[in-house]
């Protein structure tokens, strides 16, 4: 697994050129069955509201699927300055770099990548799982809070562990997935070397007590604590 640096590109125009070249590297199929040990990926970035001085910080959390444990942490943070600018659809360019240094932290390198955000469900079929999935070549799936593109299948159940199919026209893009009942859904999407069935089932075996799961949500609360500290 490679670590190093992703292409910055210079302008959207760039970033959608790579975007459509890297799409053509996904692969929607792979074995998941035998995963023990997945790195769930975060960031946390200032608020325009924030009071403290404007660092980014991205944790991940290294899980053993067997034992449900974290095994370990790792996280690394910048100025948010020296980020690529939020714009909606280019998350990657903005955050891959930051989930890279740290998992270039961690004492060993993870089996598959679970990261908050899009895998394929992207208008140009390269959410940041896909981006990270293709560089890397390692397997990895998006696990969304809300909807970038794409349409349900149908009407979603309330009742948790319901899943509809995320489509594009006729093509597949991911799952709707209710991981609580009455709960907001979650948007799961393969980014590389995982297919669609593969994907959700991992997803729903990591499933704890909250929305999230629970690599997921304590990515998320590594990743804003670190902030906290570093900006302190």
């Amino acid at each position: 697994m490679k670590l190093g640096s992703l292409a910055r590109p210079k302008n959207l125009q760039e970033a959608v050129a790579l975007q459509k070249a890297l799409a053509q590297a996904v692969v929607l199929r792979g074995d998941l069955s035998q995963a023990r040990c997945i790195a769930a990926l975060d960031a946390s970035h200032p608020t325009r509201f924030s009071r403290v001085r404007g660092v980014s910080v991205a944790a991940a959390v290294l899980w053993d699927t067997q034992a449900r444990g974290v095994l370990e942490v790792a996280t690394a943070w910048t100025e948010e300055t020296e980020l690529f600018p939020y714009v909606p659809g280019f998350l990657s360019f903005r955050e891959s770099p930051l989930y890279l240094a740290a998992l270039a932290n961690l004492s060993r390198l993870p089996e598959v990548l679970l990261v908050d955000g899009q895998g394929v469900a992207h208008p140009r079929g390269l959410g940041i799982a896909a981006h990270l999935g293709v560089y890397l070549d390692v397997p990895a799936i998006g696990v969304a809070k809300t909807m970038l593109f794409g349409k349900p299948e149908g009407e979603l159940p309330s009742a948790a562990g319901s899943a509809v199919r995320l489509m594009d026209g006729t093509v597949q893009i991911g799952w709707v997935y209710r991981s609580r009942n009455g709960v907001k859904p979650l948007f799961v999407s393969p980014g590389h070397r995982a297919g669609m069935e593969d994907s959700l089932a991992l997803v729903r075996s990591l499933m704890g007590r909250t929305r999230l799961p629970e690599p997921l949500r304590l990515a998320h609360q590594k990743a804003a604590e670190a902030r906290r500290q570093a900006s302190g």
